[in-house]
């Protein structure tokens, strides 16, 4: 097949189209980034940057020129709205990695949960499009745990439910990095990556390892599942009940961990503490 010349990423300014922006740029393929105001994006040197507008997918067609792949996180916009998106990178590019989550199931008829509910009606109508593509299906962010970063800043108790809860949370850049993968290279298309870290962590693990990266301890304090549902207000109830109920089922069954990263990537998959470092500065 022919090369991978130039890359839209869409979504370049979130935690992961960021890092897909950066390391694209490492390497000899053309980048460009997407996003509503372009003036208030700051990119590499050598990023192009175009306006565009997922709510008006008519104003993707001058960012598509000459494209022959897209990255594409969906923003916080109706998942039915994706369709139109697709059919207009379809027009032009061949090729696309979606950023989707670890919550959708092949194995069901109709998706059991609200999250993975969400993500496969954005896949959906690009299995259909005819592009190539790669689904990327992480199991957990560690860029969530920076939901603690206000307590944090003013204290060293972080308050939350569930703190046995283990799971295992991946870096940005290692989904980043699956993502420049796929993006660039013929063997992925067709894909569906399940993404995890390297190990798993407990919440109350997760706030130590933050302690350690600033230097001072910080300790967990346990409320009740409705004190945190409460904290949750900014989520849709759905997402926030089924949130709830998985940390609660990852007290016991510890969530999944796959050593995708490494075998896509040849390196093992960064460490929350890892992560915790590079993100010191955001809870300082």
């Amino acid at each position: 097949m022919a090369h991978i010349k130039k890359v839209l990423v869409i979504g370049a300014t979130g935690h992961v189209g960021g890092h897909v922006v950066s390391q694209l740029a490492a390497t000899d393929v053309e980048v460009r980034a997407l996003a509503r105001t372009p003036a208030a994006a700051s990119m590499p040197t050598g990023v192009e940057v175009v306006q565009g507008d997922l709510t008006k997918p008519e104003t993707l067609t001058r960012a598509l020129d000459g494209v022959d792949a897209v990255h594409l996180t969906w923003p916080a916009l109706p998942a039915d709205a994706a369709k139109a998106v697709v059919e207009v990178i379809a027009e032009h590019a061949r090729r696309i990695v979606l950023l989707s989550s670890g919550a959708v199931r092949d194995d069901v008829e109709e998706q059991d949960n609200p999250i993975g509910k969400a993500h496969a009606l954005i896949e959906q109508p690009i299995r259909d499009s005819g592009l190539e593509w790669t689904f990327l299906r992480p199991y957990g962010f560690a860029t969530n745990t920076l939901e603690w970063a206000p307590q944090i800043r003013t204290g060293n108790v972080v308050r939350g439910a569930y703190g046995a809860a283990s799971m295992t949370l991946l870096h940005e850049a290692d989904i980043a990095a699956v993502a420049v993968r796929a993006l660039t290279s013929d063997e992925h298309i067709g894909a569906r990556y399940e993404l995890s870290g390297s190990a798993r962590l407990s919440r109350v693990e997760q706030v130590a390892a933050i302690g350690a990266a600033l230097g001072r301890p910080l300790t967990w304090e346990e409320i009740t599942p409705a004190q945190a549902r409460a904290q949750m207000d900014w989520l849709p109830a759905e997402f926030a009940d089924y949130i709830l109920g998985g940390l609660a089922a990852m007290v016991d069954a510890p969530g999944p961990r796959t050593s995708t990263v490494q075998e896509v990537t040849g390196v093992p998959a960064r460490s929350y503490a890892k992560w915790a470092a590079d993100h010191a500065a955001d809870f300082a």
